[in-house]
């Protein structure tokens, strides 16, 4: 495998897979930046699969804790990495899915893990269903998360188990919807929800509750925003995407009235 330094760090190219009659090709994409502690379980989740036919591309944001030895050490286990200072989470991920050449993209944070029979079960349900563009697996969490209700999301963002781990779209789905927005510093993926199933009313479903695909480690970047950081960020991609300011209004007073009893009782 062809190797060359690049600003940054180190980028390899992977051999390409075969895509195979009913084995297509999947894309895990690993943001990380300084998580030498969980790094290497999230990296073996992805080698241990019973599905073969992947490809994992690993962005780093120049991580400066040890992270950076752990890819050095897994380079041939790995398809592609490099090693670069980026502008944030979403922008890291956005390299990612430029580099995927499968034809279904998952995202794998650096501090979860897949279950041994994920990617199996993600292929299953993208070969029964051909006309589903994306699909949510069962997700391990503070508790189990699982199933999918887009009718929710006019109200709530809690229509779907999990983006990391849960989330797989189909790379021609991914294409029409477009990359992360990187305005978004923390709910970009609730951005990119909305805009995938109002906008452009892509198919999706979730899988049996107990097809679980991986387990959410908290204390991720998720559990450092603030209450209101978040909140301000949720109701601005609603009023971006065109949704009805008195109902973004009622939503945001429920909200905070919900979080101040929370806060005082």
């Amino acid at each position: 495998m062809k190797q060359k330094k690049i600003s940054g760090g180190l980028r390899k190219k992977g051999c390409l897979k075969k895509n195979k009659k009913n084995l297509p090709l999947i894309s895990i994409i690993t943001v990380v930046l300084n998580n030498k502690k969980f790094f290497k379980q999230s990296i073996n989740s992805v080698l241990y699969q019973s599905y073969k036919n992947y490809e994992h591309i690993i962005i780093d944001g120049k991580s400066t804790d040890g992270t950076l030895d752990i890819l050095k050490r897994n380079d041939s286990k790995i398809d592609y990495w490099i090693s670069e200072k980026d502008r944030g989470i979403y922008h890291a991920m956005n390299k990612g899915i430029k580099l995927c050449r499968g034809s279904i993209i998952a995202i794998l944070n650096s501090d979860d893990i897949f279950y041994k029979r994920t990617l199996k079960i993600a292929v299953d349900y993208f070969n029964q269903y051909k006309n589903i563009d994306f699909l949510f697996g069962s997700v391990m969490k503070y508790k189990l998360l699982y199933g999918y209700k887009p009718w929710k999301i006019h109200w709530s963002f809690g229509f779907y188990s999990t983006h990391s781990i849960g989330f797989f779209i189909r790379k021609k789905a991914q294409k029409k919807v477009g990359y992360y927005n990187t305005k978004y510093k923390y709910s970009a993926d609730y951005d990119f929800f909305y805009r995938m199933i109002v906008k452009y009313k892509l198919k999706g479903m979730a899988t049996k509750k107990n097809e679980i695909f991986g387990k959410f480690r908290r204390g991720g970047i998720s559990s450092k925003i603030s209450f209101m950081d978040y909140l301000r960020e949720t109701i601005r991609i609603r009023l971006d995407n065109g949704q009805n300011i008195f109902l973004v209004l009622i939503i945001f007073v429920l909200k905070y009235t919900k979080y101040l009893t929370n806060k005082i009782f």
